[in-house]
């Protein structure tokens, strides 16, 4: 279980990467927070040999997981955490879309990447 979420998260760092670069930034993020949700997913696994809870909120994940954040890390699972528009109102998506110039895309991508490669290093087996 743990390499499959594994695997899917790295799929979907891919297509982060390929809709960065076509300009499509909203799903960059959308893809950017799937990402993390899963390598959190495979974390909780690791440490707690059973299935992750099924919610999205990333906090909740590492919350559950055991796993202890810095103030700054919660920070960007809440915000990473917005970027997850499955559920959202269309209004929402629509400020959203807005919101995600070049500049603030890469930001939090770049964000998105960083805590993915200290989540790898957390005894993700």
């Amino acid at each position: 279980m743990i390499a499959h979420w594994v695997k899917s998260a790295e799929t979907d760092r891919t297509a982060m990467q390929h809709l960065f670069e076509k300009k499509d930034y909203s799903w960059t993020l959308f893809v950017g927070h799937l990402y993390i949700e899963k390598l959190l997913k495979a974390y909780f696994i690791s440490v707690k040999n059973e299935q992750p809870p099924f919610v999205h909120d990333l906090n909740r994940v590492a919350e559950k997981a055991g796993l202890e954040l810095t103030d700054e890390q919660k920070n960007i699972l809440d915000t990473v955490t917005t970027f997850n528009l499955r559920a959202r109102y269309s209004d929402y998506k629509a400020d959203f879309h807005k919101k995600c110039t070049l500049n603030f895309t890469q930001l939090w991508k770049t964000k998105i990447e960083e805590f993915a490669s200290w989540i790898k290093t957390q005894h993700l087996k």
